[in-house]
């Protein structure tokens, strides 16, 4: 994922999955200038918030719907 999307993403009233490493996360934020995203776990743990590479995170889009 780059930048520009994670903006979209935390501007978009949508619901739209992403993960890191595999998980189902949240984008709480982004650091612009370290290319990072604060997400946590989209499970309820809300305290448990890390700073992640935009680079790795992930989106599921649904094939039947481009």
């Amino acid at each position: 994922m780059d930048m520009n999307r994670v903006k979209q993403i935390i501007s978009s009233p949508a619901d739209i999955p992403v993960y890191y490493n595999g998980v189902s996360v949240w984008i709480d934020g982004y650091d612009e200038e370290k290319q990072t995203a604060t997400v946590h776990l989209r499970d309820g743990r809300l305290n448990e918030r890390r700073d992640v590479p935009v680079s790795e995170l992930t989106e599921e889009r649904d094939e039947t719907n481009p």
